[in-house]
């Protein structure tokens, strides 16, 4: 009842003018983003961010989770419909939404998929309210190994679940915490890889890094293969509507909608897994666990319900560790991170204590979200899709100038302009070689808090290294950290020592 009457105020603060025009705007913009050629979820988020640093803290956090929540819907339009993928957590759409629309029936595969992301988010954001008190009076009870546990624990999730290989994981990760330790000491006052360079000695702000390695990369990426000239949407605009399944047929797959909820929350708790990886994971569970798993792929409604519930589903999973303990469960959550940073104020359980009524208007925001997402999702798929007509050409040509303008309003230092083309590059080069950018980012992210706790233990403790892993909780956690990351390195392995036993043999 407490949390009912808190979260009643936490809606009333959206009916103030400013964070109700917050919330209308983050909701276009995280509908267009993932509809845009050229644009990813991430990538609007980050160009987002700069624009909110004379804002309230209340509204600049509605907006990116408007942007946040109506992202993960939008770019199943664009699958469904196009065979494009708005975002590569809408890949599994592709299988059951477009074979859906080739047999005449976009329309109810657009609601299936509607009301796949109603349902899982609103499930998620239900339990998201009742798990984030608790988590965050046991995250009271943590000192700084605990901390440093769960940080860590963040870090090694992120290379076992970003996808390629655990190597290239591991460098990108390396490369994140390298760029966190250069600047000045917080601890000592030492000078660290600063090279002379004044600028260097403030640090390298992973806002740069973000809008750079996302944003600047990704047009640069789409350059070295090109640019589609035209946009994909003519020919169908007579398919641009949503018919939305009746009660009765929701509830004959009523368990495929539980078992993709489930696996969104589950999966977005687990720090860097995000929508990407709930989705393809609760595809891969119903087609193995679900009444009529052999037929998905041929375009039957299980595989659009199960994909889309659970990456819409892994938004209230996310927002749990990074408002309990202050560790971004998704790449869009990192960026939300730095809008609290950015402000003043470190997530964590004590933002419960001394910032009550802000937690509370993020929780509403997502349910409010969740609301506009549908009316938005329902009545303006045509105008929505009408923009896939841009080139994307001149997409990405505001792409890069959102992202110079957004990195010199920051600190106005024209140094940070050829920092952002420098991580554009990396980008660049890292989807090129096929190395993850989100280990590199949240390296640069999580790095400092690492290192803060890391030191505090060492100093309460006697330089004591141990105490990680004799504490309980802390020595769970490194204890699951390290599994981790070991796992997919001994599941490589395993094949290849198969394969060498008969050789051995003969």
């Amino acid at each position: 009842m407490e949390s009912l009457t808190h979260l009643l105020g936490g809606l009333g603060a959206h009916l103030l003018p400013g964070n109700m025009l917050a919330m209308v705007i983050g909701l276009v913009l995280g509908m267009l983003v993932a509809v845009l050629p050229g644009l990813t979820l991430v990538m609007g988020v980050v160009l987002a961010l700069p624009f909110t640093y004379k804002m309230g803290v209340e509204p600049a956090l509605i907006l990116l989770t408007a942007m946040y929540v109506s992202g993960t819907y939008a770019g199943a339009i664009t699958s469904i419909l196009f065979r494009i993928p708005g975002e590569p957590m809408d890949v599994p759409l592709l299988w059951d939404g477009y074979a859906m629309t080739r047999r005449g029936e976009a329309a109810k595969a657009l609601g299936w998929s509607l009301a796949g992301a109603f349902i899982g988010g609103l499930i998620s954001a239900l339990l998201m309210v009742a798990m984030a008190k608790p988590v965050a009076h046991l995250a009271l009870r943590f000192s700084s190994p605990e901390f440093f546990a769960v940080v860590f624990f963040g870090l090694a999730s992120v290379v076992a679940l970003s996808g390629g290989t655990v190597v290239n994981a591991l460098i990108s990760l390396c490369l994140g915490l390298f760029l966190a330790t250069i600047g000045v000491d917080t601890i000592y006052g030492a000078e660290r890889f600063a090279f002379g360079q004044p600028f260097l000695l403030d640090g390298i702000e992973f806002l740069l890094v973000m809008v750079g390695a996302y944003g600047i990369g990704e047009v640069l990426s789409r350059l070295n293969t090109g640019f589609k000239s035209e946009g994909s949407a003519e020919g169908g605009q007579n398919r641009f509507k949503t018919s939305l399944p009746s009660i009765r047929e929701m509830w004959r797959i009523k368990w495929t909608f539980m078992r993709g909820t489930a696996t969104g929350i589950v999966v977005g708790v687990v720090p860097g897994a995000g929508a990407t990886v709930s989705a393809f994971v609760a595809y891969g569970l119903e087609s193995q666990y679900g009444k009529n798993g052999k037929a998905l792929g041929s375009g039957v409604p299980e595989g659009i319900v199960a994909a889309k519930s659970a990456a819409t589903a892994s938004v209230g999973g996310a927002l749990v560790p990074l408002l309990t303990m202050g560790i971004p469960g998704s790449g869009a959550t990192a960026i939300i991170l730095a809008a609290f940073l950015l402000h003043g104020i470190q997530p964590g359980p004590q933002v419960f204590v001394n910032s009550p009524g802000l937690v509370n208007v993020i929780f509403a925001a997502v349910f409010v979200s969740l609301v506009g997402m549908c009316i938005l999702g329902y009545f303006a798929i045509k105008p929505l899709c009408k923009v896939l007509d841009a080139p994307e050409a001149i997409v990405s040509a505001f792409v890069v100038l959102f992202c110079f303008v957004g990195a010199f309003a920051a600190r106005n230092n024209l140094s940070d302009l050829y920092v952002i083309a420098f991580f554009g590059a990396v980008g660049f080069l890292f989807d090129k070689y096929r190395f993850p950018i989100a280990p590199m980012v949240l390296g640069t992210i999580l790095g400092p808090l690492a290192e803060s706790n890391f030191m505090t233990t060492m100093v309460s403790f006697d330089n004591d290294w141990t105490v990680l892993f004799t504490r309980p909780i802390s020595g769970a956690v490194m204890a699951l950290a390290i599994f981790g990351l070991i796992f997919p390195i001994l599941k490589a392995l395993f094949p290849r020592l198969r394969r060498l036993r008969p050789a051995a043999r003969v």
